[in-house]
This record gives C-alpha cells, structure tokens and sequence, in this order.
C-alpha cells in the first residue's frame, strides 16, 4: 500500500542539498540544489534549485512538468524560436523530443516530476 508524502512549505523552501554545476552549462555558474522524493514508481519527483547561468537541452528522452516556487528564466524553443519568461507561479511542460535553452536569470526553484 502506498502512502501519502507531504512536504510542508518549510522543507519546500529549505535547506537542499548541493548537487553541482548543472551538466552542459555554457554559461554562468548554475550550481545545483536538489530534494528529491521517492514516490514509489520510476518517476523521478522532487524539489530542484539552480543559480543563474545557461545550457542547452537536446532531444530531450523524458517528459518533465514543473511548478515554478521561485525565480527567473527564458525558455528558448529551437523549432520556433519562442522564447518564454518563466517566473514564480508558472507550470511548465517540456516533452520528449524537445530542444532548447534554459537560462537562468535569478535563482529557479521548481517542484518537478520526470517520467
């Protein structure tokens, strides 16, 4: 049986822990912190920080959805060439196949889910 898994805003906008540079960054120093939740399925779920800074997404395996808590930053679309300001509030899905560009102009703090 599965249970039920609460974060109160307390952790949610804690402490994380450190999880290096973002991979790929091209620009800035986009230092990683990260909570993640075992939510019992393959689905990688949790709370993710990442300082200013930029990189690229290629093709993107996996779908990610993501709740902006806090920041800034521009999505880029390659296909389009949309570029999409993202802030505190937003909700965010980027599909598999995607290619574009994070970056990162204050602080994001996002509750995402991977899968």
């Amino acid at each position: 049986m599965a249970s039920l898994i609460h974060l109160p805003s307390t952790v949610v906008n804690g402490e994380l822990t450190p999880a290096g540079q973002r991979p790929g960054a091209d620009s800035g120093d986009p230092q990683l912190r990260t909570l993640p939740v075992d939510g019992g399925t393959d689905a990688q779920i949790g709370i993710w920080e990442c300082q200013p800074g930029g990189w690229p997404v290629v093709d993107r395996p996996n779908t990610e959805t993501c709740f902006i808590i806090e920041g800034k930053a521009t999505l880029t679309d390659d296909e389009t060439g949309t570029k999409v300001e993202i802030s505190a509030g937003d909700f965010v899905v980027l599909p598999p196949g995607w290619s574009g560009r994070w970056d990162v102009s204050e602080t994001v703090r996002k509750a995402y889910t991977i899968f």
